[in-house]
C-alpha cells in the first residue's frame, strides 16, 4: 500500500498529494530527493501534516532524523515509523539539513531563523513548486483550482482510435484564460509529448482527438495515458470529460466511458469475470512518477479474502493489459472481480473483447470509511419515500436484454438487499423484481427485459423484507446486450436520493452548492453524422415531487455560442431518448460545426441520464452515464 492520503469524503482531496505528483513537479522532486539523500540525516518540519505522503512519493530513501510538529498536542503522536517531536526542540537536532514542507521558502526562513541547528541547511517544497504561470489562484498554492488535474486512458494504433469530449465549464464561474497543460505517456511510461493548448472562448467545446494529436506531433502508434492540467480555471476544480473509443476500419468497436476521478484509491470493484468467448482486460495504469513493485497489488473474486498477486512490477506511468483469464481462471461472468490497487493508479478502464468486438468501461472506486447505516431502513417514507435508488435505461426489451449486477462498493458491506423497479417512459408502474438479501460474494444477475415488457427504465433500490444492511453507496453494473447483431456496453454508477427537499447525510446532492440538489445541468456531445449521439434522460423520484420536469435544451456550437433551445417535460418516474439531430436537425447541428455539444438544463428537478454513441446501420450502440457541471 502506497503509503498516500489522497481523497477523503469527509475532508475532501489532499491538495499537497496532487502538487506533488504532477508531472512538472514530480520530476523537480526527484532532484531533491537525490540531493537529501546524498546530505546524511534530514529533520523534517511538517506544518501540515502532510509527511506520510510527502516520504512516500520520493523516489530515493532519505535518513530522517526526526519529525517535527508546532501543534504542542501533536507532539508524541505518531507519523508513520516515527514519534512526531516538539519543534522548540529542532535546535537540538544533529542534522545537516533541515525540510521543511511548505511550499513557500520565505515563510518558512522567517519561521525557522534561530531554530535550525548549527551548521544545517534549509529546504522546503519551494523547489517543487510550478510556475505562477500555471496556477490559478496564484496567491494560494494549495489551492484546489491550482491543481484541475486528472489522467485519461488515450490510445491510437491501426485498430483503435481515443477521443476525449468536454466544455469550457469554467467560463461560467468567471473564468476567462483557461488553458490545458498536457503530456501523452506511451505504453513504457516514456513522454511522447508535452504541450500547451488554449481554451480561450466561453463554453468552448473541448476535443482531444488521439488521431490529430498523434498527426500533428509526428508520433507512433500509442496506447498509453494522458495527464491532464487545466489552468487559469474557476468555480470547479474538477476536470470532467467523456471518452470515446472507435474501431478503424472494419474493427465495429464503439465505446464512450466517463472521467477517470484523478484520485487513486486503495481498491475498486465492478470488474466482470470473463463470458462465454469473452477477453477481459484490465487497463492498469501507474499513476505516478515511482515505479510500482511487483506484488503491491492483487485481485480477487468478490467476497473472497484470497488474492492472487500482481506479479509484474510496472515502471513509473507505465500501461500494463492484465487478462482476468490468465490470472483468476475459473471465474466467470456474472462473477465480480476486487482490484486491491494500493494507490498506485486512479480508476482503471477494462475492455473486453468477444469475437471481433471490444467495449470499455470503467471501475469504481471502493470506499474504505463507509459502514453500514441502520438510519436507511428507518428512513421516514413520507419523507424520503423510497430513500436511495439507482436509475438505469431499459431499451425495448424485445430487442436488448438488460442486465443488473448489484456491486458491493465499501469494503465493510457484507449484503445487498435489493429490489428493482420498473417504469415505463410515462412514469407509469411496469413491474417489479426482489432480488434478495445478497451476500458480499454473490453472483445473481437481474435480466430485466424478463419481467418488463416496454421500454422505459429501472432503479435499483434497497429492500429490508429479508434482512441485510445497507451504506447508501448502492452500486451496479449494467449490461446492454443486442439481440440481434450481438453487440454490447455496459455502465455502472450508484445510488443518491432524488428530488426531496428534506436531506439525509448529504442527500439528494447537487451538481453545483449545497444538498438539496433540485437542479439539473448536464452534458450531451451532438454528433452530426454517425455515430450519432444519444442519451436516456430520466426523472428519477425518491418520493413525490412535480408532475413534469420544466427541461431546457441549449445546443451550442464549437465555439461555445447557443445556436437553438428546445423544451421537453418528462413525466415524474418517466423517461426520454434524445437524439440531438432530430431534436435540432441536421442543418442546425451543421451551423454548430465539428464539436456542438447540448447542455440539458432544469431549475425543477435533478434529472438523470446516461449517453451514448450508436451506429444506424449495423445497431453499434455504447452507453455510460452522462456527467454535470
Amino acid at each position: 500500500m502506497l503509503g498516500i492520503q489522497t481523497f477523503d469524503p469527509r475532508t475532501g482531496g489532499n491538495m499537497a498529494y496532487k502538487a506533488l505528483t504532477h508531472p512538472w513537479a514530480a520530476e523537480k522532486l526527484a532532484i531533491l530527493a537525490t540531493d537529501l539523500a546524498g546530505s546524511g540525516p534530514v529533520a523534517i518540519y511538517d506544518p501540515h501534516g502532510i509527511a506520510q505522503t510527502a516520504l512516500a512519493l520520493l523516489p530515493a530513501r532519505i535518513e530522517v532524523a526526526g519529525i517535527y510538529t508546532h501543534d504542542s498536542l501533536k507532539v508524541g503522536q505518531p507519523c508513520g515509523a516515527w514519534s512526531l517531536l516538539a519543534l522548540a526542540d529542532l535546535p537540538r537536532m544533529a542534522a545537516k539539513t533541515v525540510w521543511a514542507l511548505d511550499f513557500s521558502h520565505a515563510v518558512m526562513e522567517n519561521r525557522l531563523s534561530g531554530l535550525l541547528p548549527a551548521g544545517s541547511h534549509l529546504r522546503t517544497l519551494a523547489e517543487v513548486r510550478l510556475p505562477d504561470s500555471m496556477l490559478s489562484v496564484a496567491h494560494t498554492y494549495l489551492d484546489g483550482l491550482n491543481f484541475g488535474t486528472n489522467l485519461a486512458f488515450f490510445r491510437d494504433t491501426a485498430e483503435f482510435s481515443t477521443r476525449l469530449v468536454s466544455a469550457n465549464y469554467w467560463s461560467r464561474y468567471g473564468a476567462d484564460n483557461v488553458r490545458f497543460w498536457l503530456r501523452l505517456y506511451d505504453q513504457a511510461g516514456q513522454v511522447l509529448h508535452t504541450w500547451e493548448q488554449a481554451v480561450p472562448r466561453a463554453g468552448q467545446a473541448i476535443i482531444l482527438d488521439s488521431a490529430e494529436i498523434r498527426q500533428r506531433f509526428g508520433l507512433p502508434e500509442f496506447t498509453g495515458q494522458l495527464f491532464i492540467h487545466a489552468m487559469g480555471i474557476a468555480g470547479h476544480d474538477v476536470v470532467k470529460y467523456a471518452l470515446e473509443t472507435r474501431g478503424r476500419g472494419d474493427n465495429p468497436s464503439l465505446s464512450v466511458t466517463h472521467d477517470a476521478n484523478a484520485w487513486p484509491a486503495a481498491r475498486y470493484a465492478n470488474l466482470p469475470a470473463p463470458g462465454p468467448g469473452e477477453d477481459v482486460v484490465l487497463w492498469l495504469q501507474n499513476s505516478h512518477a515511482l515505479p510500482v513493485a511487483a506484488g503491491s497489488m492483487s485481485l480477487n473474486r468478490m467476497g473472497d479474502t484470497r488474492h492472487v498477486p500482481l506479479t509484474r512490477p510496472l515502471a513509473p506511468y507505465e500501461t500494463v493489459a492484465v487478462h482476468m483469464a490468465e490470472i483468476m481462471p475459473g471465474l466467470s461472468w456474472p462473477e465480480q472481480i476486487e482490484l486491491r490497487a494500493g494507490g498506485h493508479v486512479v480508476r482503471p478502464r477494462y475492455e473486453i473483447t468477444q469475437r471481433t468486438r471490444t467495449r470499455i468501461a470503467h471501475l469504481n472506486v471502493q470506499r474504505a470509511d463507509l459502514r453500514p447505516d441502520p438510519g436507511i431502513e428507518k428512513l421516514d417514507s413520507r419523507l424520503f419515500g423510497r430513500g436511495y435508488l439507482l436509475p438505469f435505461p431499459v431499451p425495448d426489451p424485445a430487442r436488448y436484454r438488460t442486465l443488473v449486477l448489484p456491486s458491493p462498493m465499501a469494503e465493510s458491506l457484507e449484503t445487498l438487499p435489493v429490489r428493482i423497479d420498473g417504469f415505463d417512459a410515462e412514469g407509469k408502474n411496469a413491474g417489479s423484481r426482489f432480488m434478495g438479501c445478497l451476500p458480499r460474494d454473490h453472483a445473481m444477475l437481474c435480466d430485466v427485459s424478463e419481467f418488463m415488457t416496454t421500454a422505459g427504465h429501472g432503479e435499483l433500490v434497497y429492500d429490508f423484507r429479508a434482512g441485510g444492511q445497507a451504506d447508501g453507496w448502492l452500486h451496479a453494473l449494467i449490461r446492454y446486450e443486442d439481440r440481434d447483431t450481438g453487440h454490447a456496453a455496459e455502465t455502472s454508477f450508484g445510488a443518491h436520493i432524488f428530488n426531496t427537499v428534506m436531506t439525509y447525510r448529504g442527500e439528494p446532492q447537487s451538481y453545483v452548492g449545497p444538498p438539496p440538489g433540485l437542479s439539473t445541468r448536464l452534458f450531451l456531445t451532438a454528433a452530426i453524422a454517425e455515430p450519432f449521439s444519444f442519451c436516456t434522460l430520466i426523472y428519477p423520484a425518491s418520493a413525490a415531487w412535480r408532475a413534469c420536469s420544466d427541461t431546457s435544451l441549449y445546443l451550442h456550437a464549437a465555439d461555445g455560442a447557443v445556436i437553438a433551445r428546445e423544451k421537453i417535460a418528462i413525466p415524474l418516474s418517466g423517461s426520454r431518448v434524445l437524439w440531438p439531430h432530430e431534436i435540432f436537425g441536421v442543418a442546425a447541428l451543421q451551423r454548430a460545426g465539428e464539436g456542438a455539444y447540448v447542455i440539458i438544463r432544469d431549475t425543477t428537478c435533478r434529472l438523470f441520464g446516461y449517453h451514448g454513441r450508436k451506429m444506424e446501420r449495423d445497431g453499434r450502440f455504447s452507453a455510460d452515464h452522462m456527467f454535470g457541471f
